[in-house]
Formats: structure tokens, C-alpha cells, sequence
């Protein structure tokens, strides 16, 4: 057999943790890739041999001195895993050949690099070594349990001093919102990262890791800070490692510790306010960022070593795949690994939470950076952004199942599959859906309000109307007197009467026909004054405007003062329904005059009511005239209330439809708010989610 190459002189062999069911294991360290790998017994027992120079020799001495039984099989596994991770020393041109084609293949162009690192981009900015061995025994004392003691009590106390101060605890930071409280803030939330990297790099320091690199990483193009604690994998006991990862949280938490104490001593300022944020946001964001194991932060560490799986995501989206691959195809195919049905299962279950988390966060990344670039730009780094981390895996495991076809055949999970992809594609292909759904409301066909035209007080020299009561077209409902419009009249009249006589005595009297024909329109003017006046106390008689029901909210007593403008009869036709539904611009065009409306009322025991479209309005509603349907009050519609005019301005183009002709027999007392379905011409769901999504590329591009 030819010499076996060489391994690398610069890779190192430490003991690893155990594996769940005992078995021991070591990490083998590449430190010019900064990797390690995680090799079980029959690995390590071969590779110490690697002297003897021959791979037939090899096995023999492990089956001969150890309790394994090896093939050359598992010896030549072996060796192809160190070629395929470039372990071995190049020792021929095809060797070098070989790495040449590997370092090509990973070279990525300027784009592809953008592409793939503009979510993440590190920026190492420091080597803390020398540092952290200078500095480390000042570090000490947070390893010490008095210490954490203290920090629980001073937690408690801070705790009750808050719980005594609570209002103004939660209204601290809005008084430094100006440049000064911004600028503590920005200090505060950044000594307070810096701390949290620290606590990574001091505690992987004293377990004995190296700590390459201190940098910058560009999240979405916003600055955080990261350390490199790679070489926890190093450390063989998992408790180290936990530490190690949870040490940055743990050093937020105590600095919200002292933080929420010093808020309680600390006099008004900036400073203050620093103290706040530190002692609130610090350990939520700590506890909601840090602290989740679906993305590679410090609870993907933490959770990894306390399961004791490296690679956790891998491994789980491995269990991930085969589990909805036999589900729906029943390939038969064995699960990634051994392991027992409650860890398989948590697996699985892990998996489809860090897919779902992940496709809330990537689409959220997409929308955030949308909105951060001027428009053009910012659609196309969104369609950049959901096309990459959202649909390439979507089509990558939809081309694996593809590939995987000649295996397919007709059995129970196939036969399932098939059933349910053609009732979903029946489901969103298939042009059934025909109505158009709309907020609506609606009410009496004939309804009109009375309101008191001056300030007045209501007398008794009429009945006054009570609710509930059937009234006839001219009917008085209340008679008004006001005292200021009495004196107006009043006075018209006097001058009315004495302008008359003027003009009675104008051609006797020298001094008055001096005035001329000006006497003449004064008194004109004068009598139509008092002939407008008389019009208004004539409105202070309020009166049916046709036959119908009074309706009232506070019953009306003589003596009563009503302000100008006060609301005082509503009078309701007897039967008769009218309403308006509003569809979007999508819909609009799709309801036409004469289609029929079902309305279901919010209000169970008004059943469904079957009307017809009167009219649809070509240009869309400027302002919302219906506050019953406005989002700002609990309704459907998306509204602004402008603070000037408070009109209800929709959000969206939105038209109104106007509805009629319902039964004739309906008497409703009041409008009703529900929903319409109009009908439509019919459409599938797939061709409305398309035309939807056109519309918004459309509006976003500015096309």
C-alpha cells in the first residue's frame, strides 16, 4: 500500500465532552481555518496511530489493543473526510491541484460576497489577548459567588425602590428625549455591550481559550459588537462552555442590577436617564436577542452545549427534512443519526420553530431594509433579501424532492399528498370565489335629525315629543324660545315700523325728502331683516319632516336650555333600509349596479338581509363620513383622524357603494354596522394574491 500523506503539522487533538450515551470524544483543531471538528474513538484511535504509515496496519493495531472492531472501510471514511476538509499536507502537484480548485470555488465575486454577507458583514478591529492576560485577575472577582450574591440583593433592592417610585420610574426617559439625554443614552447602551463582550472574552480567557479577534459586525448595516470564542469548543466540560456563553448576558443582567439602583439615587439628568434605559432595555433585549436559540447568538450556544450537539441548526434541520420528506412521501429513508425518539422529536419540533422564527425575522430584515434606501433601491435589496434567505431554501428542497422521483411510489403518504396538494391547488386555482366582501352599514331609508338652530330653552306652549312616539309630516315635536333672538326681533320691527312712517311722511316733511330714494332702501332692508328673523323664530317650532317614530337619547322638559347646534329629535321613517358598503380599488371594478348584497349585521339577532347595488362611485372617498367603520374608533377601515380638521381621511383608496332596494316590510331604528358580500364576477385566490402583489410592486416602484 502507497505511504499515507501527512496530516498537518499545526493540527492539535484535545479530549471533547462525552456524547449522551457515554462514548468519549475529541475535537480536532484546524487554527489556519479557525474549525473544529468533533471526532468519536475509532477517529482518535486511528489517527494516533497515523506513524505506522499504513492504513491495513492501522486497523489491525486498533482491533488488536483496543475493544473496537474496525474495517478498512471505516479507516478509508476517514481518510476522505481529511482530504475533503484539506487536513492532510499537499504533497503532490494533484494535491496542490486540488486545494487550488477548492480555494477557486470559494472565492466569491464582488456581488455574490455583497450578496452573501450584507446581512452580516464582521469587521475584526482588535486582538484583546494581551490585554485580557494583563487584566484578567481584575476580572476575578465576578467568578466568585459573593459576588453574584450582591448582585441578587442589590437586584431586590432595586426592585422595591422602583415598585415605590413606579409612575415616575416609567415616565423618566421621556424628559431627556433632547441631544444631551440622546447622546447619555447612545453612551449607556454602548458601555453596556462593550461589557457584554468582555464578559465572553474574559470567561473563555480563564477556561484557557484564545481569543482571536474583538470587532464590529454590520447587522443589516447597524453596528453590533461580537468576540470570537471559537475555541470554546476547546473546553471539555460543558458546564465551562455554558458559562462561557451565557456570561455576556449574565454581565447585562448584573449591570441592570446596579443600574435600576443608581436610577433610585441618582439626581434628574441624563445621567438619569442612561440609568433607566440601562436597567429596562438592557436585559430585554438581553432576554429577547441574546438570549433566543433560533438564530446563532448566545442562546444557540448555550442551548447547543447544554443538549451537547454542536451544530445544533444543521443537525436539527437535518431531522427536519427527513421528518417532511417521509411524511409526505414515505421514501423509507433512515433519520441523520441515531438518537432516541424524545431528543428525534425535539428535533423535529426545533426545527420548524427556527424555520418559522426565521421567516418572521428574514421578512421583517426585508421590510426594514426597504424602508432604509430610496425606493428603487430599497425594492430591489427587498426582493434581493426575500429571494435569497426565504425562497432559495423553499426551491432548494423542492429541487431535492424533485430529484428524489424515480423513488417515489404509490403508497399511503403519497397517495395523502397527492389528495392534499389537488385540493389545494383546486383550493387556490380554481375560480370559485365569487363575492366581494365589504364593511357596510346600514339603516332607515328615510331618517332626519332635528337640532336646536339658536340657544334657546324649550316651553310649554306644546306638547313635547317623547321617544318612541309616531308622529305625522308637519307634526310640532317641541316649540323653542330664545330670549336674544326675541330681542332681534324685537328691535327689527321697531326700526321696521319707524322707517315705514318716514317714508309714509317723506313728501311733507323737508329734512326727510332730502333723503331721497336712500329712505326708501333703508326700510326695505329694514322689513326684510324682520322677515328673516320671523323665519328663524318660526325654525324654533321643531316639526316632523315626514311620517315616522321619534327617537330621543334624554327625554326634553320645559325649561330645559339647549345650546346652539344640540341634537335634540331624531325621526325615523317607518319602514325602508338603506346603506353604504366600501370596497378597495381591486374590488371596485368587479361590483357593478343590480349585483346583490348580503348583509350580516355585528348584532346576532338581526339575521342576514339581501338589498341590492344602487350605485358605485367612480372616484374614491376623500373622507370618511361613517365613524362607525373608521379603525381609529374600532372599525374596519383604515383611517387617519387629521388633528386640525378631524375629518376621517382614508389610508387606502377606498370607494363607497351605495345599497338599496331591500325588502320593503324592514323597519330598523338605527344604522347597523356588518358585512357585505356583493356579488362579483368569480376569481381564484391565486389570481387576486397576483394582482395584489402587482398593484404594490407597482405603487412601490412608483411606476
Amino acid at each position: 500500500m502507497p505511504r499515507l500523506p501527512s496530516l498537518r503539522q499545526e493540527l492539535s487533538l484535545t479530549p471533547g465532552a462525552a456524547t449522551p450515551d457515554g462514548a468519549p470524544t475529541w475535537m480536532l483543531h484546524d487554527p489556519a481555518g479557525n474549525r473544529f471538528f468533533q471526532i468519536g474513538w475509532p477517529a482518535f484511535e486511528m489517527l494516533s496511530r497515523w506513524a505506522l504509515d499504513d492504513g491495513d496496519a492501522i486497523v489491525a493495531s486498533v482491533n488488536a489493543e483496543t475493544t473496537l472492531h474496525l474495517t478498512f472501510d471505516d479507516f478509508e471514511s476517514l481518510v476522505r473526510m481529511l482530504h475533503r476538509q484539506h487536513l492532510l499536507v499537499a504533497a503532490s502537484p494533484a494535491d496542490t491541484g486540488r486545494l487550488a480548485s477548492a480555494a477557486a470555488a470559494s472565492k466569491l465575486s464582488h456581488a455574490m460576497w455583497l450578496l452573501k454577507h450584507y446581512l452580516m458583514i464582521r469587521v475584526p478591529l482588535w486582538r484583546p489577548m494581551p490585554f485580557l492576560k494583563r487584566f484578567a485577575r481584575y476580572a476575578e472577582i465576578a467568578y466568585r459567588p459573593a459576588f453574584w450574591i450582591v448582585v441578587a440583593l442589590t437586584a431586590m433592592t432595586g426592585l422595591v425602590l422602583v415598585s415605590r417610585r413606579w409612575d415616575e420610574f416609567v415616565h423618566t426617559f421621556h424628559g431627556y428625549a433632547d441631544v444631551r439625554g440622546l447622546l447619555a443614552i447612545g453612551l449607556a447602551l454602548g458601555c453596556a455591550k462593550v461589557l457584554h463582550e468582555f464578559g465572553h472574552a474574559f470567561t473563555a480567557h480563564r477556561y484557557g481559550c484564545r481569543v482571536p479577534t474583538m470587532g464590529v459586525a454590520l447587522l443589516v448595516m447597524v453596528p453590533v459588537l461580537y468576540t470570537d470564542t471559537t475555541e470554546a469548543w476547546k473546553v471539555p466540560g460543558r458546564a465551562e462552555r455554558l458559562r462561557i456563553g451565557a456570561a455576556g448576558m449574565l454581565t447585562e443582567l448584573a449591570l441592570a442590577a446596579f443600574a435600576t439602583v443608581a436610577w433610585s439615587v441618582l439626581p434628574d439628568g441624563p445621567m438619569r436617564a442612561g440609568a433607566f434605559l440601562l436597567a429596562t432595555t438592557t436585559w430585554i433585549g438581553t432576554l429577547t436577542i441574546n438570549a433566543s436559540p433560533f438564530m446563532r447568538f448566545d442562546g444557540y450556544f448555550l442551548l447547543s452545549d447544554w443538549l451537547d450537539m454542536p451544530n445544533l441548526h444543521d443537525r436539527a434541520f437535518a431531522f427536519g427534512r427527513w421528518w417532511m420528506r417521509e411524511r409526505l412521501f414515505g421514501l423509507g429513508e433512515p433519520q441523520p443519526e441515531p438518537c432516541a425518539p424524545g431528543r428525534r422529536r425535539f428535533l423535529i419540533a426545533f426545527s420548524f420553530a427556527t424555520w418559522l422564527y426565521r421567516l418572521t425575522v428574514f421578512f421583517s430584515i426585508a421590510l426594514v431594509v426597504y424602508h432604509a434606501f430610496f425606493k428603487a433601491l430599497g425594492l430591489a435589496l427587498f426582493c434581493v433579501e426575500f429571494g435569497w434567505f426565504i425562497a432559495r431554501p423553499i426551491v432548494r428542497e423542492v429541487t431535492a424532492c424533485w430529484q428524489a422521483r424515480a423513488a417515489l411510489q404509490w403508497r399511503r403518504e403519497t397517495r395523502r399528498t397527492a389528495l392534499v396538494g389537488a385540493l389545494l391547488a383546486g383550493l387556490l386555482v380554481l375560480p370559485w370565489h365569487g363575492g366581494v366582501g365589504a364593511p357596510a352599514v346600514l339603516g332607515p331609508l328615510r331618517a332626519q335629525g332635528l337640532y336646536a338652530p339658536e340657544a334657546a330653552y324649550a316651553t310649554s306652549d306644546a306638547p313635547i315629543a317623547h321617544d318612541g312616539q309616531r308622529v305625522r309630516a308637519g307634526q310640532v315635536l317641541a316649540v323653542l324660545s330664545s330670549p336674544d333672538l326675541a330681542h332681534k326681533l324685537q328691535a327689527a320691527q321697531a326700526d321696521e315700523t319707524l322707517l315705514r312712517w318716514q317714508v309714509e311722511q317723506q313728501s311733507f316733511d323737508d329734512r326727510l325728502l332730502e333723503q331721497g330714494v336712500a329712505l326708501q332702501r333703508r326700510w326695505d332692508a329694514a322689513r326684510e331683516t324682520v322677515a328673516g328673523l320671523t323665519a328663524q323664530v318660526a325654525q324654533l317650532t321643531l316639526r316632523a319632516p315626514f311620517d315616522g317614530i321619534v327617537q330621543t337619547d334624554e327625554a326634553l322638559a320645559p325649561g330645559t336650555w339647549l345650546p346652539r347646534g344640540e341634537h335634540v329629535f331624531d325621526v325615523v321613517g317607518p319602514v325602508g333600509v338603506k346603506g353604504e358598503a366600501f370596497v378597495g380599488e381591486d374590488d371596485a371594478a368587479r361590483v357593478s349596479p343590480g349585483d346583490r348584497v348580503t348583509f350580516v349585521a355585528s348584532v346576532p339577532e338581526m339575521g342576514a338581509l339581501t338589498c341590492t347595488v344602487a350605485a358605485v362611485d367612480r372616484v374614491n372617498v376623500g373622507t370618511l363620513d361613517t365613524p362607525s367603520l373608521a379603525s381609529v374608533y374600532g372599525g374596519p377601515l383604515p383611517v387617519q383622524l387629521q388633528p386640525n380638521t378631524h375629518q376621517l381621511v382614508p389610508l387606502t383608496a377606498t370607494y363607497r357603494v351605495r345599497i338599496d332596494a331591500c325588502p320593503a316590510n324592514e323597519a330598523w331604528p338605527r344604522e347597523i354596522v356588518g358585512e357585505a358580500t356583493i356579488g362579483g364576477s368569480r376569481q381564484s385566490f391565486a389570481w387576486r394574491g397576483l394582482k395584489w402583489l402587482a398593484s404594490v410592486f407597482r405603487r412601490e416602484s412608483g411606476a
